[in-house]
């Protein structure tokens, strides 16, 4: 049970970035928006995200119940931190509607996903390996983003 609970505890924790979008509304402004050939449709993105967090929430456990606990401060700041810029970006980006902000908080996230990968792949390379998904859309959507930055 003790396992269960933790395995939760660390998808929750991964799904709090998500209450961001929650809050802002994309309506209107996003749909005037001029948006490349490539964009997704909408629909995309709750089911990639709801997947990706998952994988993070299991990336967290992995990399919490293996190593040494001595080393667990430094590599679970990164994690809190990629956590934090995640939460970010959909406020500065629907919003405040500012894309430019919120493509410089998904570069920091891009960077801080591929540290906490490195650290991660010290304690567990699965848990290195849950959060390669992940690195692989945030790099899509900051190549979006800074495309839409660009011709709006």
């Amino acid at each position: 049970m003790k396992k269960t609970g933790q395995i939760l505890l660390f998808v929750a924790v991964a799904f709090l970035p998500s209450l961001g979008a929650l809050l802002v509304e994309t309506g209107g402004w996003y749909e005037a928006l001029n948006k490349p050939l490539w964009n997704p449709p909408s629909w995309v993105f709750g089911p990639v995200w709801t997947l990706l967090y998952l994988m993070i929430g299991l990336a967290g456990y992995f990399a919490w119940t293996r190593g040494r606990r001595e080393d667990r401060r430094a590599v679970f700041t990164v994690y809190g931190a990629q956590l934090v810029l995640n939460a970010l970006w959909s406020p500065l980006f629907f919003g405040l509607h500012r894309p430019d902000w919120a493509l410089a908080s998904l570069i920091l996230l891009w960077f801080s996903i591929l540290l906490c990968i490195g650290l991660f792949s010290q304690r567990s390379r699965l848990a290195a390996w849950l959060l390669i998904p992940y690195f692989l859309w945030v790099s899509f959507a900051g190549a979006l983003n800074a495309t839409i930055s660009l011709i709006n």
